[in-house]
């Protein structure tokens, strides 16, 4: 049997700027639906994940705005990273480099924390 995680809800208190921000970051926009008045439903994916985050009015999550501070993406170059998010104005913090990788945190506009990681270098293998 086959589990996959494919969408994380992400409480917010302004849809549309937190769709802007997300645009800014990279996501791409799957989905912003409003099947009836006073629900709206967007979904967007950050770049190259199988995974989505979701936000939106009247969807029933029970977290805060600015609560949400448990997810990680794994990216391949934090400096990147970094210079890209405080390049588009986004609340960034540097890189923490540790033996299992290296972080950069940022918050969306409603205090929401990220957390990036470059993976630490594998030792090859020598089947090469």
């Amino acid at each position: 049997m086959e589990w996959r995680i494919e969408l994380i809800f992400v409480p917010v208190t302004d849809v549309d700027r937190a769709k802007d921000f997300y645009e800014r970051v990279g996501f791409h926009l799957d989905h912003d639906q409003t099947p009836f008045e006073g629900l709206r439903f967007v979904q967007m994916t950050p770049p190259g994940s199988a995974c989505s985050i979701a936000f939106g009015t009247n969807l029933g999550i029970d977290l805060e705005p600015g609560r949400q501070n448990t997810i990680q993406i794994v990216i391949p170059d934090a400096e990147e990273a970094l210079a890209h998010l405080r390049e588009i104005g986004a609340d960034a913090e540097g890189v923490d480099e540790q033996a299992w990788g290296r972080f950069v945190t940022f918050r969306d506009p409603d205090g929401n924390r990220w957390t990036l990681q470059q993976l630490p270098a594998r030792p090859s293998s020598g089947d090469e």
